[in-house]
Order: C-alpha cells, then structure tokens, then sequence
C-alpha cells in the first residue's frame, strides 16, 4: 500500500527519494510527498504520480542531506494534497512524519491533543502521530525518546519514519505491524518499506523486527526495542545481503509489469519447483525440518489468505481433500479473526500471501495461535516477511518480484506450492503410490513447458479482448477445482479493467444469475476434459438457449464445437491435477488485453494497492 523511502548522507538525498518512490509506485497510491532539510524543513506535496511530484521539486528548488518521502493510499480523508504526507507539528521544534498502516485509537488520541491546544488541518490518522511526538517532545527534548513514549500509546499497525527541524542530522523510524527495513551503506544510511527502493544505494539490509525503535545519521544507526518498555532495550539486528536485481524489477521488453509477469510463470514455477526436479521422491522435509514430525500429527488443513490467495486456497481444498483425504477449511482472513470458530488442536494452519506482510493474514494466524492451533505453514513469495518469521514451517514460491498490482505468478506458484504440499501429505498418508508419486514428479517437471504452451493463446486471446472491451458486466463459470479459478479471472477482469464481472459455480446458473443472460453479457466458461465436463455442457446450452454470448476456455480434446454465439479456444489436452493452473493463464491474458483495449492504468489500477498492510 503506501511506500515509505528516507535518506541521511554526505550529499543531496533527493534524487534517492524520487527513485526511491519510483520503485514504490506498484504498491498502489493516490498522493506522493517529501521533505528534506533545506535551511528548516522544506515540503513538497501533490495528488499527482511521482513524476508530478518530481516536477515540483525541481521547480521549488528542494534539496537536503536528509529526508523522508511517500506515496499514500487513502485510508482516513480522501486523496488531496492537505491528505498527502509528510506531516508538520510543533512550534517550539517543528517535525515531519510519513506513516505506512492505520493507527486504530486515533479518534480518543486527537481528542485529547486537540484539549492540548493542538491544531488539525488533515482528516488523517498519521497528524496524530505527528502531534503526539510533538507533544512528548516538549517533555523530554530528545526525538529518540519522544518516538519511543508515543509509540507506546499507538494502537493499529504503522512503520513511520520522522525528523526534527531543529536536529537535522538524524532521522527516527518505528515499526510495528507494517513492514519497514534500514539500508546500511557507504555514503548514507537509508530507511524503506520494501528492499526494491534501497537497491539504488545499498545491499545491506536490515530488517527491523515489531516494536523496534532506529535512529539514523549519515555515520551509523541504533536500534532499540520498545515492546516491552517505552524506554527500550538495545538490540543488534542481523544485517542481510540482498540478491534482488535490478533487472528483476525492470520492465525489460515488455510494455507493463503485468504483460512481464504473466510471461515469466514458466520460470517462475520451475524456480519454485526446482527442488522436486532433481529428486527421486518428495521429502517433507521441503516445508521445514519439523515438516515430517508436524505432517505426521494432523488430522485436519485450515487455509487463511485474502483475495488471489483465498483462491489458491480453493483450489487446494479440492486436492487435499481428494488427493490427500485431509478436511479442509479455507477461510478469508479478515472475516476469520472476528468469529469464534470451532478449533482442533491438530490442525495445520496455513497461511498463504504474496508479499507475507498481509495485515489480516498475520492477524488471522495470530487468532488462530491463540484460539489453541499448535502448528502453522508459511506460504509466501518473500523470504524476510513477518508471515515467514511466524510460523512453524515455510515454503518459498521463489517468483521473484512481482510489481504489477493485479497478482499473476504469485498465484500460479502458491498453487504449484499447494500441489507439492498435496503430493507430500498423500504421500506420508499412504494414499499414494509410489508409481503415482513418481507420475506427480513427472507432471511437475512437464510444468513450465505446459505454461509455455498456454501461452501461446495469447493471438486469440487479443481478439476476444476487442469484443470484451465494451462490455460493462461479464459472468465466469467453473465447476469444481476450476470453480476458484474462475472466481480469479473474474477478480482479474475487474481490477484492471474496471469491467464488473461475477464468478459462479456453472450449476448454480439456474439458481438466480442466469436472469443477467442477455445478448449483452459475456459469459466465460473453463472447459477441461474432466469428470463434470457433461454437466457443464448442460449449463453452457442453458446460457445459449437465452441468447447468451459464451467464451469457452477448453482443453483440446473437450469437444465443444465453435459456432453462433459460441466461441473456443483450446489448451492441451486436459492435464489432470495441474489443469487449474494452465487454466489461469488465458484468464489473465483476457484481462490484461481487455484492460488494454480499454486503456486503464494496467500495473497500477485506480483504489488498488499491491501489499495491504492495513485491515
């Protein structure tokens, strides 16, 4: 969601702070802002894209050896420039903030600042955080120790960075809940909410833990801990070496970060199954070292994840049942933390997200703790995320970056994840054998090659999407395992595009949707050559004896024959458990060409955030 960049070096830090925020832009924003120290505090602020904010920059002169910058994503007062960070408080001292998350008690603390004297020009939670700092400030008259007593009485989850007019020579940041790293380097030390922007200036990383307190300056760094107590204890955090390239979040040849992603899925699930490839058999061991003793222990699967990632859980559901015969319950996060489930102590809690800083995700995981769940699964394409910190055992989907804000290979290496994941626990429960474990490794080898192939609809794919384009609602259909994959391609028409499309389950049209069938609604149907191929045959002449237009994504060997109102495109043929994900890929082509024909922003769609950090 909002991106948060800071710098204090020998020389000007703005052009590190525009990058910075350049590489922060696929988190989603709506308002962009810096300050740096130019003979006081010096702000610049707009609605406008960094390149705007760039722009005014330049034409007020700003520079500094020190600053913070940020993009936000409305969260508390609507998208304006009196809305955008930095925030100013004090009269005495004057201090910025920028602030990543949403601070929940903001209401009772402006109140009582408010009783303080202390004035308010923005509807946003972080001018609390602002005034409470300085407020503390006239205490203690240390910035250090004012960040550490007002952290003490925030509640929610926030990474904020601040700086002092009258101590220009450092910057203090905090965390809690919200990712926020430091970047250790040879000129400077820098502050991020994501390692993409620090790899302008540095490799070293640090990656702050919850209720961490740092202080910065151009010469070195100091952290402490104020979980426990607003004075803090001093604490040593490992400093980590980035292999991420500079290349890996580049465009390349391609025309959108999303058009790259989708292309680069091949690569990215070999990566993600690159340990299967070279084996014999599949280990357990894959998941973590307690993987084969927690594996052998439960009786029951519970998936927590939000939105891409509740699909991939779907579809597991149907292969950990059917393949691993293991209950499974698939929850969505943010509904899941606020109900009193019923709990078994020897369910395996699986978390599944993107960037692993998924605030209900971890906070559903959390609920899940404390409701009494004794073992957890980590699945989740950042290695250094508070979601990998927090569990049991871990896999790495190993996509690389993914900057488009509509998830593509993300996706489609949970779900090869969660598929490796049904192989090991059906292979420990004796429900497979061993020539099935050694036709799964084989299917999983074919695997990128198989994606390479659904590539290769792209052509029609375009042409389907000129059709598309001028529609204004659009309804999906799957049955079965496909079910969830037609809810992720309607998911994916609909952020980018700006299209309203509805997934069902294809036998539950004559339930009420198929009252929308008319010559003006598309219909899009997920075709494989399984068992409920004749059942979805029927649902389909439902949609065509009332007029409808049908799109159908089938295997080769499905025999659905192409004619008025019908129209076909085919993958290979029908790939047993893999199909949901070579399925996936026609689905996102269509939606990010008809989000072309429609010319809406493709990696950064309007409202949208790429990690959300907040409830």
């Amino acid at each position: 969601m909002c991106g948060i960049i800071g710098a204090i070096a020998h020389a000007n830090v703005v052009p590190v702070l525009l990058e910075g925020l350049l590489r922060l832009e696929y988190r989603g924003y709506d308002s962009a802002g810096l300050v740096v120290t130019n003979h006081g505090l010096q702000r610049v602020r707009t609605t406008g894209r960094v390149t705007e904010l760039s722009k005014l920059v330049a034409q007020q002169r700003a520079q500094g050896l020190a600053g913070i910058a940020h993009t936000r994503w409305a969260t508390h007062g609507e998208p304006s420039e009196r809305n955008a960070h930095p925030h100013f408080s004090g009269e005495i001292s004057r201090i910025a903030v920028v602030h990543n998350g949403i601070i929940e008690n903001h209401e009772a603390i402006r109140s009582h600042l408010i009783n303080k004297g202390f004035k308010f020009s923005s509807d946003t939670d972080t001018e609390v955080i602002a005034h409470l700092i300085a407020f503390n400030l006239e205490q203690v008259t240390d910035l250090f120790q004012a960040v550490c007593l007002s952290i003490a009485e925030l509640q929610g989850a926030y990474a904020i960075a601040v700086m002092e007019e009258a101590h220009p020579e450092r910057i203090v940041v905090a965390r809690n809940g919200a990712p926020l790293l430091l970047g250790i380097g040879k000129s400077g030390n820098y502050v991020a909410s994501d390692t993409s922007a620090l790899l302008q200036t540095t490799r070293d990383i640090i990656y702050l833990e919850e209720g961490d307190v740092a202080e910065l300056s151009s010469r070195g760094y100091r952290i402490v801990n104020c979980l426990r107590n607003h004075l803090g204890e001093a604490v040593e955090r490992a400093v980590h070496e980035s292999h991420l390239s500079n290349e890996a979040i580049g465009l390349g040849p391609y025309a959108h970060f999303m058009q790259k992603e989708i292309f680069e899925q091949p690569s990215a699930v070999a990566n993600t199954l690159e340990m299967v490839f070279n084996a014999q058999s599949i280990s357990p061991n894959l998941f973590g070292s307690e993987a084969e003793e927690i594996f052998s222990s439960i009786n029951h699967i519970l998936i927590l994840a939000c939105g891409t990632s509740y699909h991939a859980g779907l579809v597991a559901r149907y292969w950990l049942e059917t393949v691993a015969g293991l209950p499974c319950n698939v929850e969505i996060a943010s509904e899941y933390r606020y109900r009193n489930p019923v709990t078994d102590p020897n369910t395996l809690v699986i978390g599944i997200s993107q960037s692993g800083e998924t605030a209900d995700t971890l906070a559903a995981l959390n609920y899940a703790k404390k409701l009494g769940h004794q073992y957890s699964l980590a699945i989740c394409n950042v290695p250094e995320s508070a979601l990998i910190r927090q569990t049991d055992l871990r896999f790495l989907t190993r996509a690389g970056p993914e900057i488009g804000v509509a998830s593509t290979k993300a996706f489609t290496t949970q779900l090869a994840s969660l598929l490796l994941l049904t192989v090991t626990l059906a292979k420990m429960r004796h429900k497979l054998s061993s020539e099935d474990e050694q036709r799964m490794i084989a299917s999983l080898r074919h695997l990128p090659v198989a994606l390479q192939h659904a590539l290769q609809v792209e052509p029609q794919v375009r042409i389907w999407a000129k059709r598309f384009a001028q529609k204004r609602h659009a309804l999906f259909l799957g049955r079965g395992v496909h079910y969830p994959i037609a809810m992720e391609g309607a998911l994916k028409l609909k952020e980018i595009s700006y299209i309203h499309a509805e997934a069902y389950a294809a036998g539950e049209l004559k339930h009420g949707p198929l009252a929308l069938v008319d010559s003006e609604m598309p219909v899009v149907a997920i075709a494989p050559n399984d068992q409920l191929l004749g059942k979805l045959k029927s649902n389909l002449q439902e949609v065509h004896a009332r007029g409808g237009e049908l799109y159908v994504f089938a295997d080769a060997d499905s025999h659905i024959t192409q004619g008025e109102n019908l129209h076909v495109i085919r993958l290979a043929e029908h790939a047993g458990l893999l199909s949901p994900i070579l399925h996936t890929i026609p689905l996102q082509l269509l939606a990010y060409h008809v989000a072309l024909e429609r010319g809406t922003d493709v990696d950064k769609p309007r409202n949208l955030a790429k990690a959300v950090t907040v409830e």
